[in-house]
């Protein structure tokens, strides 16, 4: 097993993308961005459809099967958009190769799944990104500087609300959407992105603990939900999240 270099400076890094479904286009979008440092190289999916046109949209060379990209494809990177349930089995086999790999958020549904992605990248000496771009946000990079440079003081209080719309139709789009086995519910994917930034701005948690419900949309996982924190600094917050607030137009 050839391992991808860590560092690439005398050619474009070649990456390779599992999963051509809705969040697929985000990626491409941001390949062809930097298309003078990054090229697509291999796309895969088992859709024979969604397989199709993404190799027609991109030009990139096609796979129904996983194993088969990795044994056969050039790439540095591969960039895990299955369902959530499968990234980690993804990301495992991935690293064996000796592939280093971007995961879509999250990146598992079970926390022992989570490590042992975490190990496998360690045990084959690659790399791991999962995406959080918020992080990456304007606004939310001249909150860190702030919080870092002490200009708020000691925080005392945090308080995060998440009232998005998902409607029922979101989730039927897939069998897999909604489910614990392969989805998560609001907190595990919707606000991730903000259950992230709990411990990114303010630092380690020590405890919690949430409610959770379903109680609009058809699926197994909530669609709602509330969680108090305390983190290890004596701080006290709270988060709420809620996926079926209410539609309107404004005119």
């Amino acid at each position: 097993m050839k391992k991808a270099p860590w560092t690439i400076t005398d050619r474009k890094i070649r990456f390779s993308l599992v999963g051509c479904g809705r969040i697929s286009a985000n990626h491409f979008e941001a390949l062809e961005k930097h298309k003078s440092r990054a090229e697509l190289v291999s796309v895969c999916d088992i859709d024979p459809k969604a397989l199709e046109a993404t190799v027609t949209k991109t030009g990139a060379r096609g796979y129904r099967d996983l194993t088969s990209m990795l044994s056969q494809s050039d790439c540095d990177v591969v960039v895990l958009c299955t369902p959530s349930g499968l990234h980690p089995a993804h990301g495992i086999e991935a690293a064996k190769a000796g592939k280093h790999i971007v995961s879509e958020k999250p990146m598992a549904t079970r926390l022992e799944d989570a490590k042992a992605f975490v190990n496998a990248c360690d045990d084959e000496g690659v790399r791991l990104f999962v995406v959080k771009q918020n992080r990456r946000n304007a606004t939310l990079q001249l909150l860190k500087r702030a919080v870092e440079q002490g200009r708020f003081g000691r925080i005392y209080m945090v308080n995060i609300n998440v009232f998005w719309t998902r409607p029922q139709e979101y989730y039927d789009q897939a069998k897999w959407r909604g489910t614990w086995e392969l989805d998560g519910g609001a907190f595990m994917n919707q606000a991730s992105h903000y259950v992230d930034l709990l411990s990114w701005l303010v630092g380690p948690i020590e405890s919690l603990h949430a409610y959770t419900a379903t109680l609009a949309r058809k699926i197994e996982a909530e669609d709602t939900g509330v969680m108090n924190i305390r983190w290890i600094s004596g701080a006290l917050g709270s988060m709420n999240v809620r996926l079926a607030t209410y539609h309107f137009a404004v005119v």
